[in-house]
């Protein structure tokens, strides 16, 4: 009878891994990387696409990889289906009330 293949021995390695702090990213950067003009950056900003923040002409803002998801995300809605800014303002208030409503649920299941 042959021996069993399973019966080499293995050794197991424990990696410690240190969490990388999130990237972040300029106006321009991120308007570069999402592929529209910086302008149009700070317009979805000022519509609330990222929270209640001041934004002013003089505001220096930030973004990390979540933003530019959800600007890709909006930037293919007014490319792709023609939305006008009156839509997206209502696309994003939905959206910002949808993460509340599962942030809660997230609490109210712990």
């Amino acid at each position: 009878m042959k021996a069993s293949v399973f019966a080499e021995e293995t050794s197991l390695t424990l990696v410690c891994v240190t969490e990388a702090a999130p990237t972040t990213y300029s106006l321009e950067a991120a308007a570069s990387l999402a592929g529209i003009h910086p302008e149009m950056l700070r317009h979805y900003c000022r519509l609330g696409l990222f929270g209640e923040s001041p934004v002013g002409p003089e505001t220096e803002l930030i973004f990390d990889d979540d933003a530019l998801c959800k600007v890709r995300r909006f930037e293919s809605y007014r490319r792709n289906h023609g939305m006008n800014r009156k839509t997206l303002r209502l696309i994003f208030s939905l959206f910002r009330d949808i993460e509340i409503l599962q942030t809660e649920l997230r609490f109210l299941r712990a």
